[in-house]
């Protein structure tokens, strides 16, 4: 019978051309792009590598042993030329050497074949043995070095044990056991003296309970949820807002609901997110203790009202404006749906509820006004307005006109202080976001800033900038925190302003002043006609800065060579000059750090007992492009209260910029086939910050890749990689910190005094929002929202999770 099966020997040798094969390839793409890039003034080495790797896979095609050889002399090269580049930088050697490790390991398994080919076994058999273990080895310690964080920093200096200032404490008390605001107080620290799960016990965290608040994205709609929501616990109990607005009071210890009270936020009106990050409770000084609304739960809602309710019934508040509820569009003129939106909580200064709106990014020049107003907390009265076009003018406008448009809105959480009656408005740009020739200097002048307004008038009583003439969306999205400072006379009411660029600003909240030194440097010039940009630009030399070095071509990244060069070339290509590279005509420009931060809404915690400040931030860079008005027409791109408006045009992104010369698209800088952000990682960090001395203590890497990986895949390995991140952290008097915010969907704890990371729970969506924690009869609970986040591509869920120690790792009862 004939025998078809093909002879034992047949399969290595197709094995190995199919080897020759993929080296060959390799060596093309290689050569090809490094050709590219060399063209752009970028490294040569993809060019001699590609040719020498196409001559060895030549060679190995007609199974010469010179093949490997010239791919041995390839590898070495690449060896020599990783630690030229990236020295001991694990990350810089995955693109590098990772895929020319794998050929390897193939390479050195053909010698034998090879040189019984060309009648030199000898000892080839065995050297293939001890060069294809190498690459084992070397691919094995890689992998398991990667377990150890990278661009890990923990100082020599001990975490300190006493307060910056002797004696500070919150300006506003509240019991140990309550969360009565967005911050946790007024301060907006971020810092519970809860101490009952501390290191020691924090492994045996478990479940409690979960609410679940049936706010989900519509089926069939895009999807636009990041609920983002810090609930609060005042007395008996949680309050909290839904991704649209609804309100419900819980039960803290079983997370059911005493009450509920539907809103009716309509799906059109959610603007780029759905989100509530969190809302106030109020305390009346004219209604009666036991009468409604004595005490009042007040939110901002994305469709732009101001809503009341009873806190002990949830029922609205029926002398609070038109039955509970007060329009902020009045005034605002012509808006559509989406246009404007309050999506962080009110701040209350003493009986003035102040109320700030976004503006959706990117749609046209002239968008509704940024104006910030002022409100009684009682019945809801406008009481005052700041319009930055209207100096002076505190009043509503008159039959027929509005507040002025395009002005700087602010987003953002706002910080007050009763007793300085100072409201503290973290501001972003004026509209066109990437343009600002038709600014007025009054709004350069205030944007992304912290402006300080007396709370009871409005009246403007002074301004810190942190970016001037801002084109690149540096808008201040964190809430500023309040402390005490040391000063020459004693102790300065101070401030810590954490803003996108990673900078730290330490201002005197009194005046503005900085308590710490801040420097003019000289700022780069772009070329829109026009719109020059400012010659200088602040940078705060008293803080350490959260972010890493400029961009440089060898710090481009990837998974493999290709990615990588495909990286460099787009880095060469794009206009970069380091940090705030201005907008470019023509060219790409690149921003780095990106408009996510830095720090963005999550803010920063601080420990006033022993002056740490802790901050969780992001390492990402963006690719942008101004478009002519006909290519952004061409690509979709028309502002939100145009009958042709499509999701193209959001608040991040690409935008219309209408009423302007341009549209811009701004995407983030990655490979579009991996999905691989194209800087080394980490791409997010938490540090820790002595602010006795301003220096660092620790900082390491946030964020595990197990539901992150090329292509959108998750890879399931607990790797602290660092993944970009929103929501903040707390930190607590059991000497943890409590975070959510990465792309991991977990919710983590680490040690204060080193930052490690000692428990993790994987939650039912994404952890995009700032934790909270409380304690009732002794037992203290770790809560956080998990409801996900469109722009950080995690899991939408309805569900917010309270965590808890088993009864039987309790002793001794929770501090009160």
């Amino acid at each position: 019978m004939n025998n078809t099966r093909p002879e034992p020997n047949r399969f290595p040798f197709i094995w190995d051309r199919i080897i020759a094969v993929i080296i060959v390839v390799s060596g093309l793409a290689m050569a090809l792009g490094g050709g590219w890039l060399l063209a752009l003034h970028g490294s040569p080495y993809y060019v001699f590598a590609g040719i020498l790797l196409i001559w060895s896979g030549v060679l190995l095609w007609f199974r010469s042993l010179k093949g490997a050889g010239i791919f041995g002399i390839v590898y070495l090269i690449t060896l020599l030329w990783t630690l030229y580049e990236t020295a001991l930088r694990l990350w810089g050697w995955v693109p590098r050497m990772g895929f020319l490790t794998g050929l390897a390991f193939f390479v050195a398994l053909m010698l034998p074949r090879l040189a019984d080919r060309a009648g030199q076994s000898g000892h080839y058999r065995g050297l293939a043995k001890i060069l294809a273990g190498i690459c084992i080895v070397f691919a094995g310690t890689a992998f398991a070095l990667s377990f150890i964080p990278q661009q890990s920093y923990l100082s020599a200096t001990a975490m300190p044990d006493t307060p910056l200032v002797a004696g500070d404490e919150l300006h506003a008390p509240q019991p140990d056991a309550d969360w009565t605001h967005y911050g946790r107080d007024t301060d907006a620290t971020r810092y519970s003296p809860l101490d009952q799960i501390n290191p020691g016990n924090v492994k045996q965290l478990q479940v409690a309970w979960v609410y679940h608040t049936g706010d989900l994205p519509p089926k069939g709609k895009v999807n636009k949820w990041a609920a983002e929501m810090t609930p609060i616990k005042v007395g008996d109990g949680l309050y909290l807002c839904t991704a649209t607005n609804n309100l419900a009071k819980l039960d803290p210890t079983t997370g059911k609901a005493i009450w509920t009270h539907d809103v009716g936020t309509q799906y059109k009106s959610v603007p780029y997110t759905a989100a509530c990050r969190g809302l106030e409770h109020y305390v009346s000084q004219t209604i009666s203790t036991g009468q409604p609304c004595h005490e009042k739960i007040i939110e901002g809602t994305i469709d732009g009202r101001l809503i009341a309710v009873d806190a002990s019934t949830g029922a609205s508040c029926e002398g609070f404006g038109e039955h509970g509820q007060v329009s902020l569009l009045d005034g605002l003129g012509k808006t559509v749906p989406g246009f404007v939106a309050m999506t962080s909580p009110p701040v209350i200064v003493n009986d003035t509820i102040v109320a700030n709106h976004e503006v959706l990014d990117g749609q046209r020049r002239w968008a509704p006004s940024g104006v910030i107003r002022g409100f009684d907390a009682d019945t809801g009265a406008f009481k005052w307005a700041w319009d930055v076009n209207r100096p002076g003018q505190h009043g509503e406008p008159g039959v027929g006109q509005e507040f002025s448009r395009g002005t700087p809105n602010s987003w953002g959480p706002m910080a007050g202080d009763d007793k300085l009656g100072l409201v503290y408005v973290p501001t972003g740009n004026s509209a066109a976001d990437y343009y600002s020739a038709m600014r007025t200097p009054a709004e350069n002048r205030v944007a992304s800033s912290i402006v300080a307004l007396d709370a009871a008038t409005g009246e403007e009583r002074w301004v810190f900038q942190t970016a001037h003439k801002d084109v690149w969306d540096y808008d201040i999205g964190s809430q500023p925190t309040l402390f005490d400072f040391p000063g020459p006379g004693g102790p300065v009411p101070a401030m810590v302003i954490p803003t996108k660029r990673g900078q730290l600003f330490v201002v005197d909240r009194r005046n503005g002043q900085p308590l710490l030194p801040v420097e003019e440097r000289p700022a780069p010039q772009g070329n829109v006609p026009n719109d020059p940009r400012t010659p200088t630009q602040p940078w705060s030399t008293g803080m350490p800065r959260l972010g890493f070095a400029d961009l440089q071509e060898r710090t481009m990244w990837g998974m493999t060579p290709f990615d990588q060069l495909y990286c460099r070339i787009k880095f060469r290509q794009a206009h970069y000059v380091g940090e705030f590279t201005p907008p470019m005509v023509g060219q790409s420009w690149i921003e780095y750090p990106g408009y996510n931060g830095g720090v963005d809404w999550g803010s920063v915690a601080y420990d006033r007992t022993r002056g740490v400040l802790i901050a969780n931030w992001n390492n990402t860079p963006m690719y942008d492009r101004l478009l002519s008005r006909k290519q952004s027409d061409a690509m979709g791109l028309y502002s939100i209260d145009d009958p042709r408006h499509t999701d193209k045009s959001g608040a991040e992104g690409p935008g219309a910029m209408a009423d302007t010369p341009y549209g811009v698209d701004v995407q983030p800088f990655l490979m579009p086939l991996t999905q691989v952000l194209c800087n080394e990682p980490p791409y997010g960090m938490m540090t820790a910050i002595d602010m006795h001395t301003q220096k660092v203590i620790w900082q390491h890497p946030f964020g595990t890749a197990r539901a992150n990986g090329p292509f959108g895949l998750p890879t399931y390995m607990p790797i602290e990689v660092g993944t970009p991140n929103n929501g903040g952290p707390i930190v607590t008097g059991g000497n943890l910190i409590f975070a959510g915010a990465a792309t991991d969907n977990l919710i983590h704890a680490f040690d204060l005094k080193s930052g490690k990371m000692l428990w993790s729970d994987l939650l039912p969506g994404g952890g995009q929002a700032t934790p909270m924690t409380y304690s009732v009869n002794g037992k203290q609970y770790l809560v956080i929202m998990a409801g996900g986040h469109h722009f950080m591509r995690t899991p939408a869920s309805d569900a917010l999770v309270a965590y808890a120690l088993p009864d039987s790792a309790i002793s001794g009862g929770a501090s009160q």
